[in-house]
């Protein structure tokens, strides 16, 4: 099992993200400790990972909130006594679908800040942890906007380019201390609900059926599809493992070919 004997906190855990990578860990050995905001959603995906053999705890815990993020952690270190995953993938309410000049600032600047102010919180929070152990492991996730420009995202890809960046400097300032900071970039996972509301709103601002912008969007890509959440997940796995153990301020390309490094 890659993550055997791992201790791992992940954000946003019943997102759909969330949920493929909280099952991927378990599957490689992860003890997992599921925060968000909806404890109905929590509980019924830890249901699932404990009944298949898996370790899941779960807690209420909204990541733009220092204080609750920095609690949760006591806690885990109580309960577990490290923490080598730390995972942040809660959504940033970002509004896509209008040009920059259609927008107002608050819609623009809202998911740029959020990204910026949850990763900070639970970045640094981890990391601190993760400094006085000697290792540790700190992932995001971020889309090909981050790096390829496409209109109508509005602050969606600079929000992206903005975590990108952050992680560099955090893998920076705390490698000499054993820590790593890996961030996946992905063309976005057609499989997901959040994926599919966003196609559905460039189609419509194309005037295409949502069908076709799919297909023609993951014709671009050298697989020629897009990457699934599960595929994602697995991905991360192997990131956060020892087998990447030289892996850190980098970014991973999980576009299927959409982009090239």
């Amino acid at each position: 099992m890659l993550l055997k004997n791992k201790v791992a906190v992940i954000y946003g855990a019943a997102g759909a993200i969330g949920t493929a990578v909280a099952h991927s860990f378990a599957n490689q050995g992860a003890s997992l400790f599921l925060a968000g905001r909806t404890l109905e959603t929590l509980e019924a995906l830890a249901k699932e990972i404990n009944l298949n053999g898996g370790k899941a705890a779960i807690a209420q815990v909204d990541a733009l909130d220092k204080t609750a993020v920095e609690d949760h952690l006591k806690t885990v270190m109580q309960k577990a006594g490290r923490i080598d995953i730390s995972f942040n993938l809660i959504a940033y309410n970002d509004r896509q679908g209008n040009a920059l000049t259609e927008m107002v600032i608050e819609d623009y600047a809202t998911p740029i800040a959020n990204a910026m102010h949850t990763h900070f919180i639970t970045g640094t929070a981890a990391a601190r942890y993760m400094s006085t152990q000697g290792s540790g492991v700190i992932l995001a996730l971020t889309a090909n906007a981050g790096r390829k420009p496409y209109t109508h995202s509005g602050g969606f890809g600079v929000a992206c380019a903005a975590i990108e960046a952050y992680c560099r400097q955090l893998a920076a300032e705390t490698g000499k201390d054993g820590v790593r900071v890996v961030c996946l970039r992905s063309a976005g996972s057609p499989d997901t609900p959040g994926v599919q509301n966003a196609i559905k709103k460039h189609a419509d601002k194309e005037g295409v059926p949502v069908e076709t912008f799919e297909k023609n969007f993951a014709a671009v890509t050298m697989l020629k599809r897009l990457p699934l959440a599960a595929e994602i997940a697995n991905t991360a796995a192997l990131a956060a493992s020892d087998l990447s153990s030289a892996i850190t301020a980098a970014v991973i390309n999980v576009t299927c070919g959409e982009i090239a490094d």
